[in-house]
């Protein structure tokens, strides 16, 4: 490794050792991009997980409807001549060193690139509760989801929507309890969200609901009743495990901090995925981007700054993510605030079709339900003048 000044690699392209921690998405992007930019040193890959890496998307969609079993991803670690290592979780990290330190021992490294992604939030109390975030969380689920079973989930947003669509199709009494007043309304607001309504048919919605805890009679309301439930399911957001970082010198906020280059406060170290808080021009602050298409995206950026830490590519693009929800697709783009103009066009029967945010004229943000034919120029259209979508 080298100091960088004046546009010099950071790591020797021939015989440098990267290290990558995390074995999702972002990581098996990542080391295709160093071998696509002729990296041909030592990669290895620290995974927790006991599986290969696979794509998340399926997960809460053809996985948990019994499509199909997994999910992998198109990651041939000995085309790409990388050590893929199982069950490796990462406990310490000490950067003056540059050392790794695992549950099976120490791992140094020239350079280090950290997408551990995220741990779903647990609600308290001792009893029984899923969460759907790995292949065995998905695949445990699903036995569970039987004609007739008790299925209780607790958040409306995204992960929940989509499981009670399965528990739904698979013949499942479910209801779903949300602390906001509407389902999906703390991602898109409570107007965008109450049209979503309609499709909660046949599940038993109760918004501005509270729980208190999960115990082994059931879920617990703030209120004082109890729901009995074969099947807790728990959606109620994620957060980045930063506890091994402590004392490594590396910016923290609710995420690892980077800028558009994947680059973390210590030089050599980048972070990408959903545990990097990446600063974006579309807000101006430091964001959490928890979607598929920046994990997927991020990792050529990532890989030309490993290579060279003073110049490469910006990476900031307009963030997008879809979701499949009770028979529809939505689709969105753009990043919108509180108090962006909207506008919410419905279906015939009431239901969300299209959401377009604005301010002062400009567009910040649209939201299609089955309007894919509209989202490249949608996509296009985000940062320009809102009449563009006319």
């Amino acid at each position: 490794m080298s100091g960088g000044a004046n546009g010099q690699a950071v790591l020797d392209p021939e015989n440098g050792n990267v290290v990558v921690v995390g074995g999702g998405l972002a990581a098996a992007r990542l080391c295709a991009a160093l071998r696509r930019k002729k990296f041909t040193g030592r990669i290895t890959v620290l995974s927790a997980e006991e599986v290969p890496p696979y794509d998340r998307p399926p997960l809460s969609k053809a996985v948990l409807a019994g499509e199909r079993d997994d999910a992998p991803l198109p990651f041939d670690t000995e085309k790409l001549g990388v050590g893929l290592r199982l069950g490796t979780r990462a406990v310490g990290l000490d950067t003056t060193a540059r050392t790794v330190h695992t549950e099976a021992g120490e791992m140094p490294y020239d350079a280090l690139a950290i997408a551990t992604g995220a741990t779903p939030l647990r609600l308290p109390g001792d009893g029984p509760q899923r969460t759907l975030r790995t292949l065995g969380d998905a695949l445990a689920l699903r036995k569970e989801l039987v004609p007739g079973a008790r299925v209780v989930i607790v958040g409306a947003c995204w992960i929940g929507a989509e499981v009670a669509t399965a528990a739904k199709a698979a013949g499942c009494h479910v209801t779903c309890l949300e602390l906001g007043a509407q389902p999906l309304g703390g991602a898109l607001g409570e107007e965008v969200g109450a049209a979503t309504r309609p499709w909660w048919d046949g599940i038993d919605l109760r918004t501005s609901t509270a729980v208190q805890s999960v115990e082994a009679d059931g879920v617990h309301l703030a209120d004082g009743t109890v729901l009995a439930a074969d099947v807790v399911v728990t959606g109620i957001g994620v957060r980045p495990d930063l506890g091994w970082l402590a004392d490594s010198g590396i910016a923290t906020d609710r995420g690892i901090l980077t800028d558009t280059r994947c680059r973390t406060s210590v030089p050599g170290v980048v972070a990408l995925g959903d545990v990097a808080q990446r600063w974006t021009a579309h807000t101006g602050t430091h964001r959490l981007v928890e979607h598929w298409d920046e994990a997927s995206t991020a990792a050529t950026a990532a890989a030309a700054s490993l290579l060279d830490w003073e110049q490469g590519p910006e990476h900031d693009p307009v963030p997008y993510f879809w979701s499949d929800q009770f028979g529809r697709k939505l689709q969105y783009v753009g990043v919108h605030g509180p108090n962006d103009d909207l506008t919410v066009d419905t279906a015939d029967d009431g239901s969300l079709l299209r959401a377009v945010w604005s301010r002062d004229g400009v567009l910040t943000a649209w939201l299609g339900v089955d309007l894919s034919k509209d989202l490249v120029k949608a996509r296009t259209a985000v940062g320009g003048p809102v009449s563009a979508l006319a």
